[in-house]
């Protein structure tokens, strides 16, 4: 038997997820019945929705998340040994797949990553890149000469959306929390323009960068940043909501929304939230938006960078470090 290691979130967070939230449980993984296989994590994801749904999922439960692991036994002809295989099983070293339905997405055979770095399949090649690709063209439906702005700019997702801003022809303004992020978003990736929020006048510094307002908003943050934003926003404007990263550590009872209103009736804005699974069904898209950016990537058009920690035990401190935003690009653990 293949002794086995998982997370298990103990109560729901208060604030800043906590240590002792959490107990690492050693078991040993149940025999496979036909259909299953095992796999054996190399690279774990931490991302900020594992902290926003934190609060809806019934306690105890097994902390998920992606990883890309390689099948070590199979009952399954599809899924053979030694192919690399990206699930939703989470902060474990080894599992066993018996449903390849999972709630994010689909469990799929790695695709052909063209020789770039196997972390990519959990950042610009996996589920933040897909997220970047549909959130942003489907939703803001970009068009040549517009100003986008994107928060969160210097993290998995943000930083693949301004690159395919650009690619669109697009003036493209991003936020961070760092001066090092925003060297980084205009010195390596590009961007027109990039604000430090913690530093700066954000309105005076958005209407200096964006002197005929903002057509496209790409949102991951939420909070004081994003009323500042909408407030610049031009009449018809579209707003790609992807998070909310700025209030998952808040009581749920003190958001406050109803400033953005107004702002959203009279510029007639159109904004909408989404859920990267939406193109999971009834089609999968996501081989459409993993190619396109592999071959991005190939041809210099996307650059990426990831945030590794190494270590199964250190994935709490990466999840935290991630949430305080000491990362600069995709946070992944290598197991």
């Amino acid at each position: 038997m293949v002794k086995a290691r998982k997370y298990v979130v103990k109560r729901h967070f208060q604030g800043v997820p906590k240590k002792d939230d959490f107990e690492l449980v050693e078991y040993e993984l149940p025999q496979l019945k036909t259909g299953h296989f095992s796999v054996k994590a190399e690279w774990i994801s931490v991302d900020p929705y594992l902290r926003a749904y934190n609060s809806s999922t019934p306690t105890p439960y097994d902390q998920f998340g992606f990883q890309v692991g390689t099948i070590t036994e199979s009952k399954n002809p599809d899924f053979p040994v030694g192919r690399r295989v990206v699930t939703h099983k989470g902060w474990c070293d080894y599992s066993v797949v018996t449903n390849l339905k999972e709630t994010y997405s689909n469990v799929y055979i790695l695709p052909d990553l063209q020789g770039l770095p196997l972390d990519l399949a959990l950042g610009a090649l996996g589920m933040p890149g897909v997220t970047a690709y549909f959130g942003f063209l489907e939703i803001c439906k970009p068009k040549a000469g517009e100003t986008v702005v994107v928060s969160g700019a210097a993290g998995a997702v943000g930083s693949i959306v301004g690159q395919i801003a650009k690619i669109k022809g697009c003036r493209v303004i991003g936020f961070a929390g760092s001066d090092d992020k925003v060297q980084w978003l205009e010195k390596e990736l590009g961007f027109d323009k990039a604000i430090n929020y913690k530093t700066a006048d954000v309105s005076k510094a958005l209407k200096d960068a964006a002197p005929k307002g903002v057509d496209c908003y790409f949102d991951n943050v939420g909070g004081e940043l994003t009323a500042a934003i909408y407030s610049q926003m031009n009449l018809y404007g579209r707003v790609s909501l992807c998070g909310c990263i700025s209030s998952y550590n808040e009581d749920p009872t003190t958001y406050k929304t109803s400033s953005l209103l107004p702002l959203i009736l009279f510029k007639q804005l159109k904004v909408e939230g989404f859920i990267v699974s939406r193109w999971t069904a009834p089609e999968n898209r996501w081989p459409e938006a993993i190619a396109t950016l592999a071959q991005w990537i190939k041809e210099g058009k996307i650059k990426t960078r990831s945030h590794v920690t190494e270590g199964f035990d250190k994935l709490y401190d990466a999840f935290v470090g991630m949430l305080a935003g000491e990362n600069t690009g995709k946070a992944v653990v290598k197991v």
